[in-house]
């Protein structure tokens, strides 16, 4: 006999089985980007010293690129929303002198928040949160899915940026912790403490220790966290983030600060593919879906699925969707199943057709309907963070692609035949070849000359009629 789950996961289940359900959220007009809330002079981050150069691992993951004027990032975002924040705990040995600070993308400054203890780890701790309400606002209940996976997306984009080195990244490190490490008060409390700001989630943690540093016993949180917090600068009220959230908003807001609850955290090192080069960082994109449709290299392909997999262990399985004279469903070691199955993806990515004829697709699989609140958390986090990985790995390639993050009754385990509820799609990653080169251009033709009159013809004999 199964046994029921928790009252407390109910709300979750709920959750995650709205989010999965074909309901199409209510329309809403676009949400404008909020001002950057933390007040006080921005520091530039390319201080003089330091062996962790804070100035280049952003520049390479979360800033603002120069040249698209500020409005788009290299990091995906559902919508182009971009919820996800860094708080940045600074210890000895890099660019930036000691001390708690927030980071604006759009500027590329850091905003001092306070002092250091005095036994802080070497190096950064970035701490990422997200702002849920123009996610909400534009997803509605299919939201907080895509800020965990925006923010998995955020903290691969900072860990391939930092490596090569001694990057550690925490997926679940419980959220009590997050805040107070980062001197933010908890979702529920934030109002009180905060009044007229938007709460900010805490989620996952990197740290960024300077060179080949080698790891903590202890948590690199462990003193952050411990060190208080009441000269620690609070944010700019902001009027138009209004005081009563909507009931849609505060939901996802409470379910995020539940799935953040944890015992303990683990602390994983972060790799960067090979091939991947500051370059590749500084122009991956996401395609245009018109652009997707010639299949990448089978050889190509199967690297970038081995990325996928084995950028989270810990994480959701993948599988690549391809067509062709052998369609069928890959694994990063073999086959799993024959038949073509981009145009039932197309139709579980809330419809978007022109999956059904790219070139391949890889889709995270996995949190079965009555997950626990850990598993939820992870899977997701996992997902974007792998995603991220393998995009990089996919532009270094040469390879062209798009993020896939809104399923819905997407259960590939069920179309199988296996017990339904337990294997469900939680991103999905496109994949295309590289364009074309151009055509080479045509020989010029010789410059012109008059050509001379042909002698006329000499007639002999009668002259012949058509």
């Amino acid at each position: 006999m199964t046994q029921a789950p928790p009252a407390a996961s109910a709300p979750l289940h709920r959750a995650l089985a709205e989010a999965r359900s074909p309901r199409v959220p209510r329309t809403v007009p676009y949400v404008p980007e909020r001002a950057f809330p933390w007040s006080g002079p921005g520091l530039p981050l390319d201080g003089p010293g330091g062996a962790m150069d804070l100035d280049r691992t952003l520049r390479l993951s979360l800033a603002a690129p120069r040249e698209a004027g500020g409005r788009l990032r290299p990091v995906p975002s559902a919508g182009a929303l971009h919820p996800v924040r860094a708080h940045l705990l600074i210890g000895p040995g890099c660019s930036l002198p000691p001390g708690r600070y927030a980071y604006d993308p759009r500027t590329h400054r850091a905003h001092p928040r306070g002092p250091a203890p005095a036994d802080a780890p070497p190096g950064a701790v970035a701490v990422l949160t997200v702002v849920a309400s123009r996610t909400v606002a534009h997803y509605g209940h299919r939201a907080w899915p895509l800020l965990l996976l925006d923010a998995g997306h955020a903290a691969a984009a900072l860990a391939l940026a930092a490596a090569p080195g001694g990057v550690r990244v925490s997926l679940d490190a419980d959220g009590t912790e997050l805040a107070a490490a980062a001197g933010l008060p908890r979702a529920a409390e934030w109002e009180a403490c905060r009044p007229g700001g938007e709460p900010e989630l805490p989620l996952a943690a990197l740290w960024l220790p300077p060179g080949e540093t080698p790891s903590c016993e202890r948590d690199p949180l462990a003193a952050w966290s411990a060190h208080p917090s009441s000269r620690t600068a609070a944010p700019l009220p902001q009027p138009d983030a209004g005081t009563a959230t909507s009931g849609e908003l505060a939901s996802v807001q409470h379910l995020l600060d539940h799935l953040a609850r944890a015992s303990r955290s683990t602390w994983h090192p972060a790799h960067r593919p090979a091939p991947v080069t500051d370059d590749t960082l500084r122009t991956r994109r996401s395609a245009d879906p018109a652009d997707l449709t010639p299949p990448p290299a089978p050889e190509l392909l199967t690297q970038v699925l081995a990325t996928a997999q084995a950028a989270r262990p810990d994480g959701p399985a993948w599988v690549a969707a391809v067509g062709g004279d052998a369609p069928g469903l890959r694994t990063p070691t073999g086959p799993l199943a024959s038949g073509d199955a981009r145009p039932a993806l197309a139709r579980w990515a809330a419809g978007q057709r022109w999956i059904g004829t790219a070139g391949a697709v890889l889709v995270a699989r996995g949190c079965p309907a009555d997950a626990p609140p850990a598993l939820v958390r992870s899977s997701h986090l996992a997902a974007g963070y792998a995603a991220g990985t393998a995009q990089a790995h996919a532009t270094a390639l040469g390879l062209r692609s798009r993020p896939i993050g809104s399923w819905q009754q997407a259960d590939p385990g069920a179309a199988l035949g296996d017990a339904p509820g337990q294997d469900w799609i939680i991103h999905g990653l496109a994949l295309a070849a590289p364009p074309a080169p151009p055509a080479p251009l045509e020989s010029p033709a010789p410059p012109y000359q008059r050509t001379p009159h042909p002698a006329p013809p000499t007639l002999s004999g009668k002259e012949e009629r058509p």
